[in-house]
């Protein structure tokens, strides 16, 4: 299976694209992975939320084909302890799709249409982290699932 992390807007962190590197590496030891960074919307000073979310909307749904299942990493998803996460992947995986698209949206989040689209959501924290920092945590937790799907030694439980 293909996973691909969709950002939208380059990290202006290099403490946090190190960490994703990072994370990436190791994971290509299991799938197929890779991070796709959207461009930022343009000209958002003067932009109502809802024009930004609908542009980064269109631009995050012309990378998702037919047959992708699409995730978002929105507040209001479920959450998962890892043992769990893990298992949520393996179903993923065992489920018959090419790719799994996982997706961190801008700073007002996803558009209705995108929300029409995703097949899930999920939620790392009823805390709000920034859009960068996120990155860096869902790679690694995606490492983790992987270890444990393993029962390599990374998680300790």
């Amino acid at each position: 299976m293909n996973i691909d992390l969709v950002v939208v807007g380059k990290t202006d962190s290099k403490e946090v694209a190190s960490l994703v590197e990072l994370y990436s590496k190791r994971l290509s030891h299991y799938c197929r992975f890779s991070v796709i960074t959207l461009a930022d919307v343009r000209n958002t000073r003067n932009m109502a939320p809802s024009r930004q979310k609908q542009l980064e909307g269109e631009a995050i749904l012309r990378d998702v084909a037919d047959g992708d299942y699409l995730v978002l990493m929105d507040e209001r998803g479920k959450q998962y302890t890892s043992l769990e996460y893990a298992d949520w992947l393996q179903k993923r995986m065992l489920s018959g799709s090419k790719r799994l698209v996982l997706v961190i949206g801008g700073p007002y989040g996803f558009s209705e249409e995108v929300y029409a689209r995703a097949n899930d959501k999920i939620s790392l924290s009823k805390m709000t982290f920034s859009h960068q920092i996120v990155r860096a945590i869902f790679a690694e937790q995606l490492y983790r699932a992987f270890t444990i799907l393993n029962n390599e030694p990374y998680h300790h439980e």
